[in-house]
């Protein structure tokens, strides 16, 4: 409830529910609380920093930065958190306790210990989960999962009647008919809590801006992700600091404002007052609510966190993207997912580089009757010519070597050979590349040859300015228009190259 009001305060999108989410308690679950001092102070300060987070991430306009982690290593991540909840729900949906260190080797226990399931639990189980899916399909749409819950709830109760106990949420956890008091932070745990929460962090943005994109845009639409940002981090705060865990956008609740006939964000103010009310005056209700009940609402929402059509998609997108796929899903369900998090965004970070670094694509160009002629460039550069190229795709550390590898190569029959590269709309070049320049051009030199370089960005005129091997005088400045700059270096070049020959 107090996630919800402090992130309807601060949205840019009016509609986006900001409550807990399935991925995030994961994340929560995979974090020892308890060895790290007070339960409640520790999800506190792990609330808060994730908080603090979010909102300096909306502050500093992170939500550019989303675009570098790729559809594949998302689709993976996505699908297995669905999983994993599955998983985590098995023991609440057959009563059997199982063990093993993580989620896959206590499901392993359950599928070898068939007999130790509490059939009463997993009747209500299947009860719930069943009416849910066929609910959803009726005018309740997402309304249905709370009735369905309800149904199994009611079913619990009945076999309880008839001597065939079902766990409640009474028997696990004490629901007061009061509102959480404040508590303070432990600053101890602060620094054993900074990765949870980045990764926390990571997942609530990547979910509420994916979320924010299929909803409505209200008044502040201009740069709503960040505020979008802004508002999960407050709610976060608002949450943290009522003991509350970490918030983020949730694609149910956001659907169900929005199936509902939500007009703005009063809808979403209200339902955080209901909320209140409800731990207010109908508490020992919510105790009476049955287990296997909630974890077939749970394994019905991880079943539809794996979009197969999604998963068809990357799979067919090529062997790259369906190997980092696979590799997210598999270190998802291994791994904590705190850390998890952090190896999907470096994969994320490996196959840009790699995929930047293998798009670089050299061309010819050739000046014929007025016009420019795109070729392929030779291998080995050809005594006594110019020769134009032309790199297309970026050109940062990761391509500059492969920029180096493509170029012509002088070798004992090169002499007095001009190489024009021009670099219009180019940004201005990282060591690696004015290495590799550099020692090109000093390649060129040693067979008689130079490289010119043509290029519109002041920066990175200065900068290849200061390498003696390609000289100021070999650096031409572009105009506005396009051709011009290059045609005074390729007749510059020709005369060089005459003047060479005659002196011969």
């Amino acid at each position: 409830m107090f996630g919800m009001l402090g992130g309807v305060l601060f949205t840019g999108t009016g509609l986006l529910a900001v409550q807990s989410t399935g991925a995030m308690a994961i994340l929560v679950a995979d974090v020892d609380l308890e060895a790290l001092g007070d339960p409640q102070a520790v999800l506190c300060t792990l609330t808060l920093l994730t908080g603090l987070t979010m909102v300096l991430a909306g502050i500093l306009r992170a939500d550019r930065l989303l675009r570098f982690v790729s559809h594949s290593v998302m689709t993976g991540f996505v699908s297995a958190v669905g999983v994993s909840i599955v998983l985590g729900q098995l023991d609440n949906a057959t009563g059997y306790t199982s063990e093993g260190a993580n989620r896959i080797l206590r499901a392993f226990d359950l599928l070898i210990h068939p007999g130790s399931v509490h059939l009463p639990t997993l009747a209500v189980a299947v009860l719930t989960a069943g009416l849910i899916v066929l609910l959803r399909r009726t005018r309740l749409g997402a309304l249905g999962m709370v009735v369905a819950v309800a149904a199994g709830s009611l079913a619990a109760a009945g076999l309880e009647a008839l001597g065939h106990p079902v766990a409640l949420v009474s028997q696990i956890a004490d629901v007061p008919a009061s509102l959480p008091a404040p508590v303070l932070p432990s600053l101890g745990a602060v620094p054993d809590l900074l990765l949870p929460a980045a990764s926390l962090a990571f997942v609530g943005l990547i979910q509420g801006a994916g979320i924010s994109a299929s909803l409505p845009a209200d008044g502040r639409a201009p740069g709503r992700l960040s505020r979008d940002f802004v508002g999960q981090g407050a709610g976060n705060l608002l949450a943290g600091l009522f003991r509350g865990m970490p918030v983020g956008g949730s694609m149910s609740a956001s659907s169900l404002a929005v199936s509902g006939g939500a007009a703005n964000r009063t809808a979403l103010v209200l339902a955080a007052i209901t909320m209140a009310l409800l731990v207010l005056f109908a508490a020992p209700m919510i105790g009476l609510v049955a287990m296997p009940a909630l974890a077939a609402l749970l394994i019905v929402i991880g079943f539809g966190a794996v979009k197969v059509g999604k998963i068809r998609s990357v799979a067919g997108a090529g062997q790259l993207p369906a190997t980092v796929m696979a590799v997210t899903f598999l270190l998802t369900l291994l791994l904590p997912l705190q850390f998890a998090v952090l190896v999907g965004v470096g994969i994320s970070a490996v196959v840009f580089v790699a995929q930047q670094a293998g798009g670089l694509r050299l061309r010819r160009i050739q000046l014929e009757r007025g016009r420019a002629v795109e070729t392929s460039p030779p291998a080995t550069l050809p005594a006594g010519e110019v020769v134009i190229l032309q790199p297309y795709g970026a050109i940062f550390y990761a391509t500059a070597t492969t920029l180096r590898e493509v170029l012509p190569q002088p070798d004992a029959r090169t002499r007095d050979a001009v190489v024009i590269l021009r670099l219009r709309g180019a940004e201005k070049a990282g060591a690696t590349l004015l290495r590799e320049l550099g020692d090109y051009a000093g390649a060129l030199r040693g067979a008689g040859s130079k490289l010119v370089v043509v290029t519109d960005n002041t920066h990175l005129l200065d900068q290849l300015g200061g390498i003696d091997s390609i000289g100021e005088e070999n650096l031409y400045h572009s105009t506005r228009t396009i051709g011009e700059a290059l045609r005074h270096a390729a007749a510059d070049a020709h005369d060089w190259i005459g003047g060479r020959t005659a002196a011969r």
